[in-house]
């Protein structure tokens, strides 16, 4: 990946890039948020409960394109590609960092 993204969602992504659920889980902090379309999932359990139904079976994998600081959190484009209807979406996931860690991460199309 060429953008200089912070390390949290660079790793994040680069583990997506491998759909890696393991790797994905590692930068979010135990209770982590994920807000996935309004859709709200807490903590690790569910964040990786979520990834083993929505993503890894679709093989739905980010290549963030943009970035950019918006009111103190990080807001990453771009496509999603996978085996799911309208492959590629284009995405918008907004990360708040807090320690060096993903304290929430919401996805929109």
């Amino acid at each position: 990946m060429s953008m200089d993204l912070p390390k949290p969602i660079a790793d994040y992504v680069e583990a997506n890039a491998r759909l890696d659920i393991d790797g994905m889980l590692k930068p979010f902090q135990h209770d982590a948020v994920f807000i996935d379309n309004g859709k709200h999932f807490e903590g690790q359990a569910a964040i990786r409960h979520l990834l083993e139904e929505e993503v890894i079976p679709v093989k739905a994998i980010f290549t963030p394109d943009t970035a950019r600081e918006e009111d103190g959190d990080i807001v990453v484009e771009g496509p999603a590609n996978g085996e799911f209807p309208g492959s590629p979406l284009r995405f918008t996931y907004r990360f708040t960092l807090v320690d060096g860690t993903i304290k929430t991460l919401e996805t929109t199309i």
